[in-house]
């Protein structure tokens, strides 16, 4: 099974292009920035993968998502190599995305400088002397 699920933030705005011949394609490439769970002292904070779309999907990436938005992607990993002008070998693992969806209200933004109200794991905080009401305790 080839499955790959991200929300991450883009890196910069989806370059789009259309593939040559009768039935053009729309293509979108783009990077994004997926948060790491946890940090170890030197190492990054996040992993920035590529992402490639087609068609409607491309389409749609290129006309809704601007670098800094949230974005969620179902997919898979797509590797390939190609040889560069002086004939050395490059080696690409790209994620190729079948689905993409908003994460974010279009209200919130990419830019948004007002302080997120979680923890940083995707859970919101529960203030202090609630505990009686919580269905789960």
């Amino acid at each position: 099974m080839n499955k790959v699920i991200l929300v991450a933030r883009l890196v910069r705005d989806p370059e789009v292009r259309y593939s040559q011949g009768e039935k053009s394609t729309a293509i979108a490439r783009f990077s994004v920035a997926v948060d790491r769970r946890f940090k170890r002292d030197g190492d990054a904070d996040a992993d920035f993968p590529n992402v490639v779309a087609f068609g409607k999907t491309a389409e749609f990436v290129e006309k809704y998502f601007k670098k800094g938005m949230r974005i969620g992607i179902v997919g898979r990993i797509q590797t390939g190599k190609y040889d560069d002008k002086d004939g050395k070998t490059i080696y690409t693992t790209d994620v190729v995305a079948e689905e993409v969806e908003f994460v974010e209200s279009k209200g919130s933004g990419g830019n948004n400088s007002e302080p997120s109200k979680s923890n940083g794991d995707g859970f919101m905080n529960i203030p202090d002397g609630i505990e009686e009401e919580l269905p789960f305790n």
